[in-house]
């Protein structure tokens, strides 16, 4: 996997996304817009084509730190309960606070983002038998708790319109003055390139990383709150983009291994590229109509996820 393959391939798709949407807007009027077409692209597409590029790689180096800590390729802030915490969060945060801001929601939504992914990591440490898909089976179930529990208490407070918002991912409401929240992803993101060297020793395990004079519970707990701030904003932002975190880094790793340092940049790569290709592309089936990205990246990730699956299950026999 070449880095300059994907910068070409995340160069072409950002122009494509840029020039593609109802309203027409060719190359040439980059150079000589009209006041309608030049709003559109400072107001619509170029936030959208941001928004995309930041929530593509942070989400999918969230999912390799969640994969390196668990030491299971399983397991991702979708399937370790971060997602369905932070959902949770946001619920919390319209019932307490009545007009929320987009940084109240997201704190709330952080504390208990970060309280579930604790939560499964503990039940982790208790689990005897450590499968691979036993694990992230068991961060489904949780998940699927929190969401019940979620879904009853919108119903109780007649919240769920409020919360349905956020189920399922959509960049069509992305404009200017709504995404700005996405660039505290940035540092997360830089955060963990500084630990990635860390990340790579704890996901040795406990007893090996505290012999090589490594802090484990630290090095731990960074990575749990770059995931679930990382998650935080993203579901804030654009709402629940499922498999995303978990297909990509284990994509990048078939080819870079488990050097965590060697494989970010990869990551942060196609998960923009992989993520723009599903959004031109949900664009484009029905258009001049939008199909949801959440749709669109939970399809072709399924599929992704399912040959990846079967793929381990054969080289493990």
């Amino acid at each position: 996997m070449k880095k300059r393959y994907l910068i070409l391939a995340l160069i072409i798709l950002s122009i494509c996304s840029i020039f593609i949407g109802v309203k027409d807007i060719s190359f040439f009027d980059i150079f000589n817009p009209d006041e309608v077409k030049l709003k559109v692209l400072l107001i619509s597409r170029i936030p959208r084509l941001i928004s995309i590029i930041v929530a593509g790689s942070s989400m999918s180096i969230a999912g390799l730190i969640m994969q390196q800590i668990s030491r299971n390729k399983f397991v991702s802030p979708g399937t370790a309960a971060t997602i369905d915490s932070a959902k949770l969060g946001i619920l919390v945060s319209l019932m307490i606070f009545s007009s929320a801001s987009p940084i109240q929601k997201m704190i709330v939504s952080f504390i208990f983002s970060l309280a579930g992914t604790f939560l499964f990591m503990k039940i982790l440490k208790k689990i005897k038998f450590k499968n691979v898909i036993f694990i992230p089976l068991i961060g489904i179930m949780l998940g699927n708790i929190i969401d019940s529990i979620t879904t009853f208490f919108a119903y109780k407070y007649n919240l769920v319109q409020s919360i349905s918002s956020w189920l399922q991912g959509d960049f069509s409401l992305v404009i200017k003055g709504s995404y700005e929240l996405m660039y505290l992803s940035i540092p997360l993101v830089i955060v963990a390139f500084l630990y990635a060297n860390k990340f790579t020793v704890a996901g040795m395990g406990e007893d090996f990383s505290k012999n090589l004079g490594l802090n484990y519970n630290k090095v731990v707990n960074v990575g749990l709150i770059i995931v679930s701030l990382i998650s935080s904003v993203v579901v804030i932002t654009i709402g629940k983009i499922p498999f995303l975190g978990l297909i990509v880094p284990n994509i990048v790793t078939l080819y870079k291994g488990d050097n965590l340092k060697n494989s970010l940049y990869d990551t942060a790569l196609l998960g923009a590229v992989f993520l723009l290709a599903c959004d031109i592309l949900g664009r484009l089936i029905i258009y001049p109509y939008e199909i949801s990205i959440g749709l669109i990246v939970g399809v072709i990730g399924s599929a992704i996820f399912l040959y990846l699956l079967f793929r381990r299950n054969g080289n493990e026999a």
